[in-house]
């Protein structure tokens, strides 16, 4: 299977990704450059967190910009998974490919720990290695990941079953303790905690690996086994 990681000015844990697939899932993945216009030799997009364009105007909007963005979007409408952490979560809200919009933390702080999660769809292409209501910890690292949402986006996110992960213990604000969503589809993914920092014991946990570990079983299970 075959990985792009996105890059734009100001990512900084796209060697956190990169690694996270050639070395802890073994599979191949490259940087490609957000001035890029084609990703369909790819199987699967990760966008990974940092400042891109430095946060300017707001944490991501610059980025939902890039022309690799319309190519992401070629690639969600053939049903390839897209998985945005932190930064890019933020991009895929600016972009219009997931709902919603992301505020500084309640306390005005960056906030840099591990926390606990709640895994609540065990039945996405990011999430099958897992079982239903799994409590998880992974890292987050974040100035402005309070997830919001007006009542009407959040009835439509609970109709149909769009809330991927939640905070058993809420450390930003985010609303209904949201952590991570997914579209419609379910071939986009935005989650703030960084799965990519969670793959090995070394680094506290292992968790994360099982996102990785679920989109390379629904991509074999697709394209190799049903060959």
């Amino acid at each position: 299977m075959k990985f792009a990681v996105i890059v734009f000015p100001g990512s900084n844990c796209d060697r956190d990704m990169l690694y996270a697939i050639t070395d802890a899932l073994q599979e191949e993945a490259h940087f490609v450059w957000h001035s890029e216009s084609d990703l369909s030799s790819y199987d699967a997009i990760l966008l990974p967190g940092g400042f891109s364009y430095g946060d300017y105007l707001r944490s991501g909007a610059m980025s939902s910009t890039s022309p690799v963005m319309k190519a992401v979007k070629a690639e969600v409408g053939k049903g390839k998974p897209v998985l945005g952490v932190c930064n890019g979560f933020q991009i895929l809200l600016e972009a219009g490919l997931l709902p919603g919009a992301m505020l500084p933390n309640e306390n005005l702080s960056f906030i840099c720990r591990n926390i606990p999660l709640r895994v609540e769809r065990q039945d996405t292409m990011f999430t099958s290695a897992f079982d239903e209501k799994e409590a998880i910890t992974l890292p987050i690292a974040h100035g402005d990941g309070n997830y919001f949402c007006d009542d009407a986006t959040y009835q439509s996110l609970v109709d149909n079953n769009q809330i991927v992960f939640t905070y058993p213990s809420n450390p930003n604000g985010s609303v209904h303790d949201i952590a991570g969503i997914c579209n419609e589809q379910g071939n986009v993914l935005g989650m703030m905690p960084h799965p990519e920092r969670a793959v090995e014991a070394l680094l506290g946990s292992t968790d994360g690996l099982k996102i990785f570990q679920s989109i390379l079983t629904n991509w074999r299970e697709a394209h190799v086994l049903n060959t």
